[in-house]
């Protein structure tokens, strides 16, 4: 579930490796409702081509609800094991309800394949889909008018496990988007287009990545995401009459952090409510009013030195998912984590860089060899990378946070999933 359109390999390597169990190779199929406008024909294949594991990817451009029943379409996608929405317009995804399109998606989810898309994509793979038929709304116009004609659903296109009651959103923060994410809720509730009288809200940020496991468990990584719940009916949510809603609960999820969808959580959450379209106070901080009593992952900060293997500040004892943090002190910096994993396992690393420098990221080997790494150009230039251990036993390996250009105080966050 990604925040944008891009496919984040962190996150589609994690979902290789569970799905092929580490070893052999998959074939991956990327949806879309329109060809992009510039660069590459086939960017999010572009990608998921340079992800272990992945044997293939095709690209399938279908422009009209049509194009759902095509039966070579249908073919490739059940042939796979994974399927990719990719961004764009949401509503000509959600016209494929009802056609073989829709079965064929299914049917790789059920053979133990996976599902995800960021953006439009990602709006899609939720029960309830904001599908944006009538063009987007606002955070303000939401939240002035829940039943804004911008606001229209759709319901019953695909229902993953340990899911339900969702809604998701993209661009999370960066397009101000939590006010309508609440209208979105409360429309829910109101209409019930959930059971339960409960809608679940799931934002993610620009950059940023839910990875979702098949025991409902999901990890965030690259940049935050946020549960927005809304358990109750709404004060006020009528047409042309603001929004009065009081007392939602809102989870933050920040990279490494955990979110159990199949046990969802009745504590860790802070409160806020709306008032005649007006929120009482900044929706996306806020003190947890419950404390959950114990921690869903671990985190360490570099101290220095620690620019050798001999000097790596050791997190081999911190539970996954584990968040290392530093920063690039000098054009020369280089910061060692000593990480260990067993045989047959998987860790996942991703790192969220600051726009203040640009930095590269290796994972090294007991003898200091480089064994995967991952160096993408341009300061803030976000890095991650996986590796599988085929060795018996368990391991000692080294994650390498390198200065490429510039330096700062700003700091870095690398989650580490042990898989």
């Amino acid at each position: 579930m990604n925040g944008a359109g891009a496919v984040v390999p962190a996150t589609l390597s994690r979902a290789v490796d569970a799905i092929r169990g580490g070893t052999g190779s998959l074939d991956v199929v990327v949806l879309a409702g329109s060809a992009p406008t510039s660069g590459s024909r086939t960017p999010e294949c572009d990608t998921a081509m340079t992800v272990t594991g992945v044997n293939s990817c095709t690209t399938w451009t279908l422009s009209t609800a049509a194009d759902g029943n095509d039966s070579q379409v249908d073919s490739d996608v059940r042939k796979a094991e994974f399927v990719y929405f990719a961004g764009g317009d949401q509503c000509r995804y959600a016209a494929w309800k009802g056609t073989a399109l829709e079965a064929s998606v299914e049917s790789v989810v059920a053979k133990g394949g996976g599902s995800g898309g960021g953006s439009a994509g990602h709006h899609v793979n939720s029960p309830v889909v904001y599908d944006a038929c009538n063009g987007s709304v606002t955070s303000a116009e939401a939240l002035a008018d829940p039943y804004d004609r911008a606001i229209t659903f759709t319901t019953g296109l695909f229902q993953w496990p340990d899911y339900a009651g969702v809604i998701n959103d993209s661009h999370f923060v960066t397009r101000d988007r939590m006010g309508r994410t609440m209208a979105f809720v409360a429309r829910a509730v109101k209409d019930g287009l959930v059971t339960g009288g409960a809608a679940w809200g799931v934002g993610v940020e620009e950059g940023g990545s839910l990875f979702i496991d098949r025991d409902g468990t999901a990890t965030e990584y690259g940049k935050d995401a946020y549960v927005v719940l809304g358990d109750h009916q709404p004060e006020q949510a009528a047409p042309r009459q603001p929004l009065t809603y009081s007392g939602f609960k809102i989870w933050r999820l920040a990279p490494g952090t955990a979110f159990d969808f199949r046990h969802r959580p009745t504590c860790g959450y802070y409160l806020r409510s709306v008032v005649g379209g007006v929120l009482d106070a900044d929706p996306y901080s806020g003190t947890p009013v419950t404390d959950c009593g114990s921690p869903t992952g671990s985190a360490l900060t570099e101290s220095e030195p620690n620019d050798t293997r001999d000097t790596a500040d050791d997190a081999t004892a911190l539970p996954s998912p584990k968040v290392l943090t530093g920063t690039m002190k000098s054009a020369t910096d280089r910061d060692h984590f000593a990480v260990g994993l067993a045989s047959g396992r998987t860790a996942a690393v991703s790192c969220a860089v600051p726009a203040a420098y640009d930095a590269d990221l290796y994972w090294l080997d007991s003898a200091g060899r480089t064994v995967a790494r991952s160096v993408n150009d341009g300061a803030g230039a976000d890095e991650a990378l996986s590796f599988t251990r085929t060795a018996s036993g368990t391991g000692t390996y080294y994650l390498d946070v390198e200065a490429y250009s510039g330096y700062g105080t700003a700091p870095y966050s690398c989650t580490v999933t042990d898989a």
